[in-house]
C-alpha cells in the first residue's frame, strides 16, 4: 500500500556535459571554480559537477581544463544558465562546451602568461626579491582590466597566467612593475 501511495521517486536522466576552458588553471584553482559552478548548477536545478581534469603540454605545463557536469536539464536555458556563470567567472576566447552531439565555442578574455626566469639572474635578486610581491602588485596594476587566476613552477621558470578584457591593455598596465622589480629582469610575457 505505501509502494502505491509514495511510489519511487522517478530519477531524472543524466546528460554528460564538458566544460573545456581555455585556461591554464592549477587543479585547486579549477577545484575553485567548479565550487562556485556546483553553487549555480544546484540553485538552477541543473545538475552537478562530477568532475575535472587538466591537458598537459609536454614539458608539464597546463595547456587547458575540462569540468565535467551529470546535467539533468540540457534545456537551452540550462546551457545559457552555465555559459553567463562563466562568461563572469573566466571564459578565455577558444573555451567550448560540450553537450550530446552540439559543441558550442564560447570565451571573450584574452589570457597573458609571465614567466619569471629562476636560474638567470644574480643570486642576491634571488635572495632580496620575492615572487609574493610580483603576484601582489602585478596584480593590483591590472585593476579592472584582468587578474591572476593561475600559477605554474617549473625547473627554470615561474608562471602567473592572467585573463581580461585584453592582453594588450593587461600588458601595459603590468609593465612598469616588470621594469622596475629586480626579479622580473629576463622575464618573458606571451599571449594565451
Amino acid at each position: 500500500m505505501f509502494k502505491k501511495l509514495f511510489g519511487k521517486k522517478k530519477a531524472k536522466a543524466t546528460h554528460f556535459v564538458t566544460v573545456t576552458l581555455n585556461a591554464r588553471l592549477q587543479p585547486q584553482h579549477r577545484g575553485d571554480l567548479e565550487d562556485a559552478l556546483s553553487k549555480v548548477l544546484k540553485r538552477s536545478d541543473i545538475g552537478v559537477v562530477s568532475g575535472g581534469g587538466s591537458l598537459l603540454t609536454d614539458g608539464g605545463e597546463i595547456a587547458e581544463c575540462d569540468i565535467e557536469i551529470d546535467a539533468t536539464d540540457i534545456s537551452d536555458e540550462a546551457i545559457n544558465n552555465i555559459l553567463a556563470f562563466l562568461s563572469k567567472a573566466l571564459a578565455p576566447k577558444g573555451s567550448r562546451l560540450r553537450v550530446e552531439d552540439r559543441v558550442i565555442p564560447f570565451g571573450h578574455q584574452e589570457g597573458l602568461a609571465l614567466y619569471l626566469n629562476g636560474t638567470d639572474l644574480p643570486d642576491e635578486v634571488y635572495q632580496n626579491c620575492d615572487v609574493n610581491v610580483v603576484w601582489s602588485e602585478v596584480d593590483k596594476a591590472l585593476g579592472d582590466e584582468g587578474s591572476i587566476h593561475s600559477h605554474y613552477q617549473g625547473m627554470t621558470e615561474t608562471a602567473f597566467y592572467m585573463y581580461g578584457n585584453s592582453y594588450e591593455t593587461m600588458r601595459e598596465r603590468i609593465q612598469p612593475f616588470l621594469d622596475e622589480y629586480p626579479l622580473c629582469q629576463r622575464c618573458r610575457i606571451v599571449q594565451i
